[in-house]
């Protein structure tokens, strides 16, 4: 029998108890349901506002209803949504040319996520390896508590067993190494490597920065052995480390590039750079997606990286940096029972929580939330902090009231 759609369903209430009776179970939401936004200003459905400085896990970076984005959507919108990809479209053109323009990249492919930016590293990675070498390349190396998607094979590659478990059997000739570990490195980078994947910064694995010595090292590693470097800047890229990616800062030169997150302000939308050469060893029919590069996200992009690339733009991001962080680091100060010293790069920072406090990063962003701060975590040890890049020095002095005022309510309680 047919069911016949409730036309009264889009007017009908629903609260956060209706997450529990209709969504699979997958993620536990604040009790809070947000419904507006503007800016890093949130209003949840009893009318209270929050300051956000989560941007949707370092997703809107222009801040939410951004009114330039919201124009070229709107103007997009009014003109061609999609078409399948027998054929291309302008607005996806211009994007890859501004992205090919602005990096090492000769060549993009779009695709509507970061996992999917990730799984088409790889599988060029492995593609260009068996092609050139022999199927006898193929091993993927990664780091533990790395984070690279949630598809089986971007999971696989993620150094999080937590992830995995359950899922098994696992995609092959995967190893994990230690972040920031040289030696080894070394030890695990041999001829049969196909590819190594690095966040130059891990984000769900709290917030630590890559040393510089260290992806140097990987790129000699790579260089030797024929392997190919991939920066997975998902969360790091477009303008959130104060560059418009990562590498930028690091004096090191990936050949494969992954983004996400913040290309598309909210919008869905992941990108896969490389070389020339590279690129090549993908041909007609051997990758693809429907929805990866269609006209709306493109548009969304192209003006993401026109705003965010501009040198003011990121000038700002590094000034507000200094701020937050010369705040936090008064904070730890303060209080070095709860907290241990501020880390990370521009406006992806992680504050972990003092060894006493172990475990209990959740605990104080809940309140911090009910005093009207948004804030995340990276796993049960540190609270994250990643504000939109447009945040404002009187953002920057409210966040530090609230979470003084919750880290004292986190104290008494």
């Amino acid at each position: 029998m047919n069911a016949k759609l409730d036309s009264g369903v889009t007017t009908r209430p629903v609260t956060r108890q209706t997450f529990d009776e209709v969504l699979v179970p997958t993620y536990a939401p604040a009790a809070m349901v947000p419904v507006r936004a503007a800016g890093l200003e949130v209003w949840d459905q009893e009318g209270k506002r929050y300051l956000d400085f989560t941007s949707g896990i370092a997703v809107t970076s222009l801040g939410h209803a951004h009114p330039g984005v919201v124009d070229a959507l709107t103007r997009q919108i009014n003109t061609l949504w999609h078409l399948g990809n027998g054929y291309t479209n302008e607005p996806v053109l211009r994007l890859a040319t501004a992205l090919t323009e602005a990096t090492f990249a000769d060549r993009a492919f779009f695709c509507n996520s970061g996992a999917e930016a990730n799984e088409a590293a790889l599988k060029l990675a492995r593609k260009y390896a068996h092609t050139k070498f022999g199927p006898h390349k193929s091993r993927i190396v990664s780091c533990l508590s790395s984070f690279h998607g949630r598809t089986l094979f971007t999971v696989s590659v993620g150094g999080q067993p937590k992830y995995t478990e359950g899922f098994e059997p696992l995609p092959q000739e995967l190893s994990h190494i230690p972040y920031n570990d040289i030696e080894a490195a070394r030890a695990a980078i041999t001829d049969d490597v196909a590819a190594v994947i690095v966040e130059p910064i891990q984000g769900e694995g709290g917030v630590i920065p890559g040393d510089k010595q260290y992806l140097k090292a990987l790129r000699e590693f790579c260089d030797a052995t024929g392997a190919l470097l991939v920066f997975d800047e998902v969360q790091s890229g477009v303008g959130r480390t104060g560059s418009l990616y990562a590498y930028q800062q690091m004096d090191v030169t990936p050949d494969i590039l992954t983004s996400a997150k913040a290309l598309g302000n909210g919008y869905p939308i992941g990108a896969m750079l490389t070389t020339e050469a590279i690129a090549q060893h993908f041909g007609v029919g051997t990758h693809g997606t429907t929805y990866g590069g269609n006209p709306l996200a493109a548009t969304v992009g192209l003006k993401v990286v026109e705003t965010i690339s501009q040198p003011a733009f990121l000038e700002r991001v590094v000034q507000a940096s200094a701020k937050i962080f010369g705040n936090l680091e008064q904070l730890s100060a303060d209080y070095p029972q709860v907290f241990g010293k501020p880390r990370g790069m521009g406006l992806l920072i992680g504050l972990p929580m003092a060894e006493a406090c172990k475990g209990r990063s959740k605990d104080y962003t809940k309140l911090a939330e009910k005093l009207g701060l948004m804030l995340l975590i990276a796993g049960p040890d540190v609270v994250r902090l990643a504000p939109a890049l447009v945040v404002s020095d009187e953002q920057i002095l409210e966040a530090d009231r609230l979470m003084r005022e919750a880290v004292e309510a986190f104290v008494a309680g």
